[in-house]
């Protein structure tokens, strides 16, 4: 696994990450916990070094699996863990200052670690000024208990309005072959000021791997898919030429669909870390598999295309979801 440095950060990371969410909520029932420990685990000897949570996974319980599946690699491995959502009042959003500091204290103990190598706000809080959230953790930062600062889900403009006060290493947004809202305004940004960029669902929650049809049935109690427009059976029917894309360059390149969107996003620039999680280790190897996937020059000006040819049908998330998106 080759490395890749998160902007101008001093972060460095294996070019592909894992996401550990899938683990303990989101897309279903969580994983029993033996499994959950071993597929983080076969992601460490598969040569991942980022890994991605947050305490609003699991509503905690992410964060206490990773922190006791990575104990045995800890000095080997970076961990990225998020704040920003009132669990009390959830999905309420909680920026204040103080409140970052509490819940630093709290992931430091669940992650087991005495520092946090990036600490995320999860979504952008409209009732606290960034100023004074990239000053919050600039303190944990001055006090050693974290060592880089990142945003997710955030605008050019917020971006640039915390970076003046705190340096950002990275942004996580969503965003993949199918989910391109960023490449306008926030992918520049990233490059003009030297910030890392980790796309979340870069696997497009699923969808991009081709195991997902129409038929499919989502969980309402537990799978936020339930809810998301673009998992409506008539957006999957709809979204089929996404699929048709990809496969056909899978075909050339004797891959999977998975391995080429995952690729796609390896080439599009060098400070790009996708974090694609799973709940197998089968498919963690898959995963893997697409860094030694070397899309040509031809290849992606047949992605694209393509692609311009193709109208993604759905929102990305729900309207409840959308609403605490920074706009």
């Amino acid at each position: 696994m080759r490395k890749r440095e998160l902007g101008k950060s001093g972060l460095t990371v294996s070019e592909l990450g894992f996401g550990c969410m899938s683990l303990s909520s989101g897309y279903g029932a969580p994983t029993e916990r033996t499994a959950a420990i071993a597929v983080i685990r076969a992601a460490c000897e598969g040569g991942v070094t980022f890994f991605d949570t947050a305490e609003v996974y699991g509503l905690r319980a992410n964060e206490e699996l990773v922190g006791e599946a990575l104990a045995p690699f800890r000095d080997q491995v970076a961990i990225a863990t998020k704040f920003g959502f009132d669990l009390d009042n959830y999905p309420g959003l909680n920026s204040r200052p103080e409140h970052i500091k509490r819940v630093a204290e709290a992931s430091l103990k669940r992650l087991k670690t005495d520092v946090i190598d990036l600490f995320y706000q999860h979504r952008v809080d409209p009732n606290v000024p960034i100023e004074d959230v990239a000053g919050a953790v600039q303190d944990l930062i001055r006090d050693g208990k974290v060592k880089h600062f990142g945003l997710s889900e955030a605008t050019a403009r917020t971006i640039r309005r915390a970076h003046a006060v705190q340096p950002i290493a990275a942004v996580q947004n969503e965003y993949s072959l199918w989910t391109r809202d960023w490449e306008a305004d926030v992918l520049p940004t990233c490059e003009e000021l030297g910030i890392g960029f980790v796309p979340w669902s870069p696997l497009g929650q699923g969808f991009l791997t081709g195991k997902i049809t129409a038929n499919t049935t989502f969980d309402g109690t537990s799978d936020l898919r339930a809810s998301f427009p673009r998992f409506a059976p008539e957006a999957i029917r709809a979204n089929q030429p996404v699929l048709d894309l990809l496969n056909g360059i899978a075909a050339r390149k004797e891959a999977t669909p998975a391995q080429i969107a995952l690729a796609w996003l390896l080439a599009q620039k060098p400070w790009i870390v996708p974090i694609p999680g799973t709940t197998k280790v089968e498919r963690l190897r898959e995963n893997l598999g697409a860094a030694k996937v070397e899309l040509s020059a031809t290849d992606l000006h047949d992605i694209e295309q393509i692609f311009a040819t193709i109208q993604v049908r759905g929102e990305r998330l729900s309207e409840e979801h959308m609403a605490s998106i920074d706009r």
